[in-house]
């Protein structure tokens, strides 16, 4: 049967693989031969799953929506990883990437972040396990996600603002890199979605794959099967796709929706819909799908949502929309702040600006009465009230 998990060279068919300085290799190297063993044996395991389940407030909700269902004609569940413990998925692979980091004998944490949630959540763990911790961000990113950042101090983490590029996710991953190149032996760099050299796509889509796991047994219990008729995910560099689809990527009944930031409009300059408009590159120490020049320059990606603004996106998305095992839908700005009010005044749940993609691709879908939909959302809505504010009269919301 064919498989669409990485191979033991750390590829996605085409995709993947680490590309990094000769400073980085034996580093990502060590990384490679013992994230598996470590992240595999019993007692990374119980530790792991307590603090998820204790610490992160694990499993999430799997919550039927009623008033959604009924607008859209078919079953669809939102699986709430916006309940979790610093209101997204990202602490599930945080917390798995430090406890590595502790046992690889790592003083010493760094990250990028977009959004800041990222960023949150690893400072959330570097606090709890007593841990020095850096967090790249962009500028720009830095003045729209300002709560994360207060956030991220009060919590401990030094919060370096990155001035170059654009400002914001490519531009933090940079200053990130930048910084694990100059202090290799000591540091372990997190990387907080599925982007990067192998094995962090692999570690990180591990890691998420406890959403897919449960999944699978409320499913069962709500509706007596295990598998959906569709998986919907919001995709930038795309941990919390990976972790909603990891267990079912290669059952193809199972029907893949990727919603990717339209931006302004996928022809219109101002875009991050990587996997429509990218072409076969290296970034950051992975060859993937990458907005570019003809001359390899990368092209500055634009998105309302600092999550998903991003040039690339994991090999593993680039191998499963090449290879048309997910359908891949670019959602642009406004279709996301319509879906956020909507979910909003139908089920009481403000998502986050990234999660909003993931519901304005409803609307583009056919559904059929019987289909059970499993959407997730990755995150809650609380750091982009700002942005909901200042849209709210165009979509016509009035208070």
């Amino acid at each position: 049967m064919k498989s669409f998990q990485v191979d033991e060279n750390g590829y996605y068919g085409e995709f993947g693989g680490a590309y990094v300085p000769e400073i980085l290799y034996k580093t990502v190297e060590d990384l490679k031969n013992a994230y598996l063993p470590i992240i595999e044996s019993e007692s990374f395991q119980k530790e792991y799953r307590d603090l998820l389940r204790d610490y992160a407030g694990r499993p999430s909700s799997l919550y039927y929506a009623n008033r959604l269902s009924e607008k859209y004609g078919c079953k669809i569940y939102l699986k709430r990883e916006d309940l979790n413990h610093t209101g997204a998925h990202k602490i599930n692979n945080a917390l798995g990437q430090v406890l590595l980091a502790k046992r690889l004998g790592k003083k010493r944490i760094i990250a990028e972040t977009g959004a800041g949630q990222h960023g949150v959540a690893t400072a959330t763990v570097c606090a709890l396990m007593n841990l020095p911790c850096r967090v790249y961000m962009g500028a720009t990113d830095v003045k729209r996600q300002h709560v994360n950042v207060e956030r991220m101090k009060m919590l401990g983490a030094e919060v370096f603002p990155v001035e170059s590029g654009n400002k914001t996710l490519k531009d933090a991953t940079n200053e990130a890199i930048r910084d694990w190149c100059c202090h290799p032996s000591d540091t372990f760099y997190i990387i907080g979605s599925t982007v990067g050299p192998h094995p962090y796509p692999d570690m990180v889509a591990r890691l998420q794959s406890v959403i897919s796991e449960e999944i699978k047994w409320q499913l069962k219990e709500k509706e007596g099967r295990e598998n959906p008729d569709y998986l919907i995910a919001c995709v930038g560099g795309g941990s919390n796709a990976a972790g909603t689809i990891y267990h079912y990527i290669d059952d193809a009944d199972v029907k893949i929706v990727l919603a990717e930031a339209g931006g302004k409009g996928v022809d219109s300059g101002y875009t991050a819909a990587t996997i429509q408009k990218g072409t076969l590159g290296i970034l950051h120490g992975s060859r993937t799908l990458t907005m570019q020049t003809e001359d390899g320059q990368i092209v500055e990606p634009y998105s309302i949502s600092a999550g998903l603004d991003y040039p690339g996106i994991g090999p593993i998305h680039a191998n499963i929309a090449k290879q048309h095992r997910a359908t891949v839908l670019a959602i642009n700005d406004d279709e996301a702040l319509r879906a956020a009010f909507e979910l909003t005044r139908l089920e009481g749940i403000i998502p986050a600006m990234e999660s909003a993609h993931a519901l304005g691709a409803l609307p583009k879908v056919k559904f059929k009465p019987t289909d059970v939909v499993v959407l997730t959302v990755s995150g809650r809505g609380d750091k982009d009230l700002d942005t909901y504010l200042s849209h709210k009269d165009d979509k016509g919301i009035n208070d």
